[in-house]
């Protein structure tokens, strides 16, 4: 009897260490911070004791004057939570199909008390600081894509549409508006939780739903359609507000699926996959790419 406790208490030992394990890993696919090493790290923006860098990936063989597309990535995290490996599968296949990508970190609430103002003027900090040193880096400086999720989503979006919230003591010459966004689950209207999030008075100046207009940036939204924290609808009324302003739109939803659908290794992968592809070939479209997508 005795033999047969240790044995049951030595089993459930073992599966709780697997199961931290297998959770451990899962976190790591689905935004934890990965080896970046092999990233090159550049400061963008100092505040403070605080220094905020751009984690960049060349494609192979990279030289600075091959004027190469780039696309930046902003994590998501509800302003909250710093999430800096969220996209970093997504910006090594984009670096293997020829573009500059890039993981952007930026102040988030949890570590550095902030409101998703201040996010959003570091996110146009980083798109005007790749503008300014596209050069050196081997980017087209006409060829810059903004990318994220939910509030990596809307700080994208923002740095596209919203004419306010850019940092004054920058060169306000160089522009912080990107040439085109790929944008998954974002927030796009944040007039009904900005107080609960930090906006305060400013929920709608923020919310890029309400500020569209003619000339923005081509974009590509992936939503699912049972998104029960940004409602797909955000999505829907957008593309619609972008296509009636004469600008180029697309919505793919993604049926019963809910939020963070698209992150690497949730699902299988199969829904990662998917938007890949799909990003791609808009990519292709605008002429940022060339050939058929790579990913399997």
């Amino acid at each position: 009897m005795e033999r047969k406790y240790i044995y049951r208490i030595s089993l459930i030992i073992i599966i709780s260490a697997f199961m931290i394990i297998c959770t451990a890993n899962s976190f790591a696919q689905l935004g934890g911070t990965p080896d970046l090493s092999g990233a090159m790290a550049r400061v963008y923006k100092t505040i403070g004791d605080t220094q905020l860098k751009l984690y960049i990936y060349q494609p192979k063989n990279h030289k600075p004057e091959d004027r190469r597309p780039s696309i930046v990535f902003f994590f998501g995290g509800a302003w909250t939570r710093r999430n800096i490996g969220q996209f970093f599968e997504h910006s090594k296949y984009f670096a293997s199909r020829g573009m500059v990508s890039i993981l952007a970190d930026y102040r988030v609430k949890s570590r550095d008390d902030v409101t998703p103002i201040q996010c959003i003027a570091d996110a146009k900090s980083a798109i005007r600081w790749v503008r300014a040193h596209a050069k050196e880096l081997g980017i087209d400086s006409n060829r810059i894509v903004a990318a994220g999720g939910s509030a990596g989503g809307h700080l994208a979006a923002s740095t596209a549409i919203l004419k306010q919230f850019d940092e004054n003591n920058e060169d306000l010459k160089v522009s912080s508006v990107p040439d085109a966004l790929v944008l998954f689950n974002p927030a796009l209207d944040v007039s009904s939780v900005g107080s609960y999030y930090g906006f305060g008075d400013q929920a709608v100046a923020a919310s890029p739903l309400h500020h569209v207009s003619r000339g923005s940036p081509p974009a590509i939204i992936f939503h699912g359609t049972t998104d029960s924290v940004v409602p797909f609808d955000q999505a829907v009324r957008f593309c619609e507000v972008m296509k009636r302003n004469g600008n180029r739109c697309e919505l793919i939803p993604f049926e019963g699926k809910q939020h963070g659908f698209f992150n690497y290794g949730r699902g299988g992968g199969q829904d990662y996959i998917l938007t890949i592809r799909a990003a791609d070939e808009f990519l292709m479209s605008l002429g940022y790419l060339q050939g058929k997508p790579t990913i399997k």
